[in-house]
């Protein structure tokens, strides 16, 4: 199966320190043909931290998608019925809008796109980054893993000595898990090891 002539849907929320991990993904699945339509949370728009000014995350994401991003409610609601996606993506998905997501709150732009791709039936990818997956959010984790059409980058602890819950997904396996997810399967082993170190 091909990505191209895909619509897909590219959701960013506040995990800064993974936009570098993310950015060469969008550029992957925009040469393999598809449309990548950048959605972005409030955060990620207004927010400059260590990583980054927000101005110029912005001007990034825009860039590697080849397209303006959407950056309110109000616009993306369209990627329902007017405008549907093939995908949505959100990667990197935080700890605090899995469990928004989890419990069908949608206070921002990428959860509208993901609530509105849902809503047409089509797969949703989920590429977490977030530091209790293995702790309170666990239990969104595992709701959003038991739920239909919701597929996820395969993940696993990134650094298990220092930050014993923290689950990140292994970003490179994005366009892979996509191509997976709209064939209507979940790319295996969803549960990886992504640290290694025995010595």
């Amino acid at each position: 199966m091909s990505l191209k002539g895909k619509r897909i849907g590219f959701g960013l929320t506040g995990s800064h320190c993974t936009y570098d991990q993310v950015l060469p993904e969008i550029v992957k699945l925009v040469n393999a043909g598809a449309e990548v339509v950048p959605v972005v949370t409030y955060t990620v728009k207004s927010t400059d931290t260590k990583f980054g000014d927000s101005e110029d995350w912005l001007a990034k994401i825009e860039s590697a998608a080849g397209r303006k991003v959407i950056a309110s409610i109000v616009d993306a609601e369209p990627l329902g019925p007017k405008e549907p996606l093939d995908c949505m993506v959100i990667a990197p998905l935080t700890g605090n809008s899995m469990s928004k997501f989890a419990n069908a709150l949608t206070d921002s732009p990428v959860l509208m796109a993901a609530k509105a791709t849902l809503r047409n039936r089509k797969p949703v990818v989920l590429g977490i980054s977030t530091n209790d997956a293995l702790g309170l959010n666990g239990v969104n984790l595992m709701k959003l893993m038991a739920a239909k059409n919701i597929y996820f980058i395969p993940y696993g602890q990134d650094d298990p000595e220092k930050k014993p819950t923290s689950m990140v997904a292994r970003m490179e396996l994005l366009p892979a898990t996509v191509e997976a997810a709209i064939n209507g399967y979940q790319l295996q082993p969803v549960i990886i090891e992504r640290f290694r170190d025995f010595a």
